[in-house]
C-alpha cells in the first residue's frame, strides 16, 4: 500500500491555479503501491509506515476505519527450556482503500506512529482466508 504525505507548499500547474501537492511512499519489501494512491484520488494521512511489519488474523471489524487482529507467538521458558504458545489482540487501523477485508483474513501490518490510544499498526495486504472446507491455518 502507498503511503501518503501531504505538504503544505503550493505551486502552479499549467492552467494557473495554485495546487497543493501530496507524495506517495513506496514502503518496498514486495509491497505494491496501489493506482489511487499514485493518481491521488484518495490520501489517507493515517497511514505513515516506519517500522516492523507483523502478520495476524482479522477478528473482530466493528470499529470504523480499525479492526481487531490475532497475533500467535511462542514465549520461551528458560528454566525448562520450553515454549508455550500465547497471543495478542491488536488494534490496526484499516484504509477504507482495502474493501474487500472479512473476518478470517490473515493481514500484514506495518508499524507507524499512534494513530490513536490502541492503534499503531496499518494494514498493508490483505491475504483472503481459505474457504468453508476444514483445513490448517497459518494460525
Amino acid at each position: 500500500i502507498a503511503l501518503l504525505f501531504f505538504s503544505f507548499t503550493t505551486f502552479k500547474n499549467k492552467s494557473g491555479k495554485e495546487k497543493l501537492p501530496w507524495y506517495y511512499k513506496n514502503i518496498g519489501l514486495g509491497f505494491k503501491t496501489l493506482k489511487e494512491a499514485i493518481e491521488g484520488i484518495y490520501i489517507d494521512k493515517e497511514c505513515p509506515f516506519t517500522g516492523n511489519i507483523l502478520s495476524g488474523v482479522v477478528t473482530k471489524m466493528k470499529m470504523e476505519r480499525t479492526i481487531v487482529i490475532w497475533r500467535d507467538y511462542l514465549h520461551c521458558i528458560r528454566k525448562y527450556n520450553r515454549f508455550e504458545k500465547r497471543h495478542k489482540n491488536m488494534s490496526v487501523h484499516l484504509s477504507p482503500l482495502l474493501r474487500d477485508v472479512q473476518i478470517g483474513d490473515i493481514v500484514m501490518v506495518g508499524e507507524c506512529w499512534p494513530l490513536s490510544k490502541t492503534a499503531h499498526f496499518s494494514v498493508l495486504k490483505v491475504t483472503k482466508a481459505a474457504g468453508t472446507k476444514k483445513q490448517f491455518q497459518k494460525f
